[in-house]
C-alpha cells in the first residue's frame, strides 16, 4: 500500500553521463520490490534511453505522475542541446542537471511535489558554467530563500543518523571554525528537523567531543570545556535533550546508538565514517532546516562505471523512500495542527 500523500517525488536525474538516469530507472523497475511512492524523473530522455530499455511516460505535469507510474517512468523532458554519453561529462550535460534540480525545486516549493530527490551532480562541470554553490544543499536552500548557514546535512541510516558541525573544510581548519554558536545552531536545526521530518516529538541529540577522550577534562585540549559545552547547555536550557560532549570512539556502538535519536558530530569524517561503516550502500543525504524535503543518495556520479548496467539502485531507493516518509510527517503534522 503506497504512502497517502497526493503528490508525486520529483526526481532530478543529475549529470546525465553519471550513474543518476540509471539507479532512477532501476527504482521504477523495482518500485513494488522496494516499496516506491510514485515520482517524477526530470531530465533528458536519452539519459534514460542510453542506459534503460524500459517504458517512458513524458507528461507535462506532475499531477499526471501517479496514473503514468504504473505504466512507464513519468518523465518532465529537458531538451539538452547534445546527447551526453555514459561516462563523458560536458558543459551541455551540466546545464541539463542544473535545469533539472531547478524544476524539481520549483515543484516542491509550489506543492506540486512531494519532496526533491537529487541526483548526482558533478561540481567540477557546474562549476564551469558559473555554478557558484559549494553542492547542491547550498543551491536548494537559496532558490528556498534560506542562508546556507541555516541548514545542516544528516547522514542517515536505519540505526544511525549523524550531522556534522563543520563539513569540507581541512581538519586542521576546524578547530578554529568551532564556536558555542555554531555547535549551538547545527544542533537546534537537527532538532527541530529530527521532529518535523521523523516525527520525533521529544528528540535526543548527543554530541560528540573533538578532541581524544572528549578532552579528557582538559588534559587532551579544551575545546570541550571552552566551546562545545557552552553549547550543550545552551540548548539543554531551552528544554531539548541534549547530552555530551562524548568521546567519539563509543559513541557508535549498538548499545550507545539506543540512547539517542541523532549524533552532532564536530567534524565531517567523525560523522560520515559510522554511517558509512553501518550503512554504505542506504545511507541517504537529507538537508534539514528547509520548507521542503530533499534527499540525496549519499553517493557521487560514478562516470567511471556509467552505462555498464553496474549501478546500485538501493542508495536512490533509500532516498526515496525517506523522502516520502519525511513528507508523509510534515503532511501528518499540518492536518494534526489544522
Amino acid at each position: 500500500m503506497r504512502d497517502p500523500l497526493s503528490r508525486p517525488l520529483a526526481v532530478s536525474l543529475g549529470d546525465p553521463a553519471g550513474i543518476g538516469p540509471e539507479v532512477v530507472a532501476k527504482c521504477w523497475d523495482n518500485r513494488d520490490r522496494f516499496g516506491l511512492h510514485p515520482f517524477v524523473a526530470i531530465g533528458d530522455i536519452r539519459a534514460l534511453r542510453a542506459v534503460w530499455d524500459g517504458p517512458i511516460t513524458t507528461i507535462d505535469d506532475p499531477r499526471e505522475a501517479e496514473t503514468a507510474f504504473d505504466v512507464g517512468l513519468p518523465l518532465l523532458q529537458i531538451h539538452s542541446p547534445q546527447e551526453d554519453r555514459p561516462g563523458h561529462p560536458s558543459v551541455a550535460g551540466a546545464h541539463c542537471s542544473l535545469d533539472a534540480l531547478e524544476i524539481a525545486v520549483g515543484l516542491a516549493r509550489s506543492g506540486s511535489a512531494a519532496a526533491v530527490v537529487t541526483g548526482p551532480v558533478s561540481k567540477e562541470q557546474l562549476y564551469s558554467i558559473g555554478f557558484n554553490h559549494p553542492g547542491q544543499t547550498e543551491f536548494v536552500a537559496e532558490r528556498c530563500g534560506i542562508a546556507a548557514g541555516n541548514v545542516v546535512m544528516m547522514l542517515a541510516g536505519e540505526s544511525l543518523r549523524t550531522v556534522p558541525v563543520t563539513t569540507h573544510i581541512p581538519l586542521r581548519d576546524v578547530p578554529d571554525m568551532l564556536t558555542a554558536r555554531l555547535i549551538e545552531s547545527r544542533g537546534r536545526t537537527t532538532l527541530r528537523g529530527l521532529q518535523r521530518n521523523f516525527g520525533i516529538a521529544e528528540p535526543r541529540l548527543a554530541v560528540t567531543g573533538l578532541n581524544p577522550h572528549a578532552g579528557e577534562g582538559g588534559m587532551l585540549g579544551r575545546a570541550e570545556i571552552e566551546v562545545i559545552e557552552p553549547a550543550i547547555a545552551a540548548l539543554r536550557a531551552d528544554g531539548w535533550r541534549v547530552t555530551g560532549p562524548h568521546p567519539a570512539d563509543t559513541l557508535f556502538h549498538e548499545t550507545a546508538r539506543a540512547r539517542y535519536d541523532a549524533a552532532l558530530c564536530m567534524y565531517h569524517d567523525q560523522a560520515l565514517i559510522p554511517v558509512k561503516a553501518l550503512h554504505f550502500a542506504d545511507a541517504v543525504n537529507i538537508t534539514l532546516g528547509l520548507p521542503i524535503v530533499r534527499t540525496a543518495p549519499d553517493h557521487g556520479t560514478a562516470f567511471d562505471i556509467a552505462g555498464q548496467d553496474r549501478a546500485d539502485p538501493r542508495p536512490m531507493a533509500s532516498a526515496l523512500r525517506l523522502a516520502a516518509f519525511c513528507a508523509t510527517q510534515r503532511a501528518a503534522a499540518a492536518t494534526a495542527a489544522a
